[in-house]
């Protein structure tokens, strides 16, 4: 299910989204967010989607999928994400080659690359994303950001203790 070595960030550049955040939460309870398919259809996505519950497939060991199609609120189009995940080290990081299938057409061989470190009592998440076109980075970067206030609103209401 795992492997044993945990890469090193790699070099980020321009075409790259890279966030470093804190979480108030231990990192098993964040890594549930990334991990669990019904959690994760709580908050992926910007405030502008929601996710399908049935499409989120999560295949936590190498070569399995994470799924999951964003719903446009106001049109309902679908924006489908798909990455085979190619290294699990639970809880501590996650690597998947994923496909984003946004409405203006994919985007294809990206690496999707989330570190969970322990942080006091919170988590630190470093996430790394890439490449991109200068337009979808910064819509990516935006996205995360966005999705990211959601998993703060969620951990305080207390739904994953």
């Amino acid at each position: 299910m795992s492997n044993d070595t945990i890469p090193e960030v790699p070099e980020v550049t321009d075409a790259d989204v890279f966030i470093t955040r804190a979480f108030d939460a231990p990192h098993e309870v964040v890594w549930s967010f990334f991990t669990r398919p019904e959690l994760l259809a709580l908050w992926f996505g910007p405030k502008e989607v929601h996710v399908d519950p049935a499409s989120v497939v999560i295949e936590l060991e190498v070569g399995g999928r994470w799924e999951l199609d964003m719903v446009d609120n106001a049109t309902g189009e679908r924006y489908p994400m798909r990455a085979t995940l190619v290294v699990v080290t639970p809880p501590e990081y996650l690597e998947g080659a994923a496909e984003a299938l946004p409405g203006s057409g994919p985007q294809n061989g990206l690496r999707l690359r989330i570190w969970f470190h322990d942080h006091g009592s919170k988590t630190r998440l470093t996430l790394h994303q890439g490449p991109f076109t200068p337009e979808f980075r910064d819509m990516t970067c935006l996205g995360w950001e966005s999705s990211f206030l959601k998993v703060d609103e969620l951990l305080a209401s207390g739904i994953a203790s």
